[in-house]
């Protein structure tokens, strides 16, 4: 037994799920359904102790067979030699599930009957280093902390919301969602390299209280790189949670005021811009998106920073080394309320050069998770097929991939594109988000 966080454990088992062809486990004759046991006689809590303790050129390994035979295994490699094992589980661990109650929880919004994984709240630092997810670092012990300091998993990626503690835990409904800020700067002064996010709540952490976030935020420089604001997102499923209103076109205004301000300050004093407003802001303000340099590199893509411009300007770039045709095409394609008039914009310029081409661009309103959602990553099979069934749809229909269940063709209600295409009857091609893959999938589909 192990002890994390004064709670006693059990030790996983790390079962083999598959061995790399060539690899120095098949040479040893390691089979799928075998158990790791330990590496030099330590224990392996997860996948980083596993990665750390196979360096070397001599290691010793003990495996379970799955008669109950155990194996004690000296191996004689080069140092950074893999030794070409897959795990049933890619971390190795339990994911670390989340402690807080967030008032702005996009899983405490969405309806009952959905695939169980959906409504796992994870709040894992290793999958911040791993994934890009962000953490709260609620969750995350005095060993957590030496874990990430010995192994230097960088960077972290920290929800932080606000720098006000109080408000902090009133937002999280945690009492130690304040306290627990003051991680961050043993991970700057260890030179741990973090990003920030704020999920910004109307009448709660906007207004004076993001300037104050963003003042407080100017210490953990440069070891804090980038900081997102994104709107809080609003499913129509919140009943017993507590009331949020939607931004207005004056609120974002007001928002983006505030950030604009700020990025002129940071880059004054710091050299970069450091805190970007999401890409919705600008949409609900009706301003312009702003411009590449603007971006410094778009460091919060994943955030939705800066995927409009990203998509516009490697369209723009494709666009211009492509040869005009006249070869017929009748396409459609589909999409979240956001994106819709850019991809309409993109459509119409595409026409004028594949001259017997025509593109339907539809947008679909999300009535399964409410209107305010507008992002086409958050669409469902069942609002895609009901708008579009009775609509025009040529020879195929192009979906954007972040529909997609990552590495599958389920949808978030469990539809599929096979599902998709029966129903609508027409064929139906996933697109990936980049301007250049938007072109080469309209020109190829003749």
């Amino acid at each position: 037994m192990s002890e994390r966080n004064g709670v006693n454990m059990k030790k996983n088992a790390h079962i083999i799920k598959e061995i790399e062809e060539g690899s120095i486990a098949e040479e040893l004759e390691l089979e799928p359904g075998d158990e790791l046991i330990s590496i030099n006689g330590k224990e392996i809590i997860d996948v980083f102790d596993y990665h750390y303790l196979i360096k070397g050129e001599e290691i010793l390994v003990m495996i379970k067979k799955q008669d109950g035979e155990e194996w004690e295994l000296e191996i004689e490699k080069d140092y950074d030699d893999d030794l070409g094992i897959v795990f049933e589980e890619g971390l190795m661990d339990a994911y670390r599930s989340c402690r807080n109650k967030c008032i702005f929880c996009f899983i405490d919004q969405m309806p009952p009957g959905m695939r169980d994984t959906l409504y796992f709240k994870d709040d894992d630092a290793r999958l911040s280093f791993l994934q890009g997810n962000y953490v709260t670092l609620t969750n995350m012990s005095d060993e957590d902390i030496e874990r990430i300091l010995f192994y230097k998993l960088s960077p972290i990626n920290i929800s932080i919301h606000t720098t006000n503690e109080e408000l902090r835990c009133k937002m999280l409904h945690n009492r130690f969602a304040g306290s627990s800020l003051s991680k961050m700067r043993i991970l700057k002064e260890h030179g741990i390299t973090m990003n920030g996010q704020i999920v910004l709540c109307k009448g709660w952490n906007d207004g004076e209280e993001l300037e104050r976030t963003l003042h407080d935020l100017s210490e953990f420089l440069p070891q804090m790189e980038s900081l997102s604001v994104v709107p809080v997102g609003l499913t129509k499923f919140r009943e017993g949670l507590v009331e949020l209103e939607p931004f207005s076109k004056e609120d974002s205004l007001e928002v983006l005021k505030i950030i604009h301000s700020w990025q002129k300050i940071f880059q004054t004093h710091y050299g970069t811009r450091f805190v970007y407003a999401s890409d919705e802001w600008y949409i609900k303000a009706g301003l312009p998106i702003p411009r590449e340099e603007d971006y410094e590199g778009y460091p919060q893509l994943e955030n939705g920073v800066g995927l409009i411009r990203s998509f516009l300007d490697e369209f723009e770039e494709a666009y211009l080394e492509l040869k005009g045709d006249d070869r017929q095409r009748d396409i459609s394609i589909a999409t979240g309320v956001l994106a819709a008039p850019y991809i309409r914009e993109v459509a119409e310029k595409l026409m004028e050069k594949l001259t017997n081409t025509k593109i339907n661009v539809y947008t679909i309103i999300n009535n399964y998770f409410g209107n305010e959602i507008t992002v086409a990553g958050l669409l469902t099979g069942s609002d895609l097929i009901l708008q579009l069934k009775e609509k025009h749809l040529g020879d195929c229909l192009i979906l954007p991939e972040v529909l997609l269940r990552s590495g599958t063709d389920i949808l978030l209600d469990d539809i599929t594109v096979d599902d998709m295409e029966n129903a609508l009857q027409t064929k139906i091609r996933i697109v990936q988000s980049d301007g250049k893959s938007f072109i080469d999938r309209i020109i190829n589909e003749v």
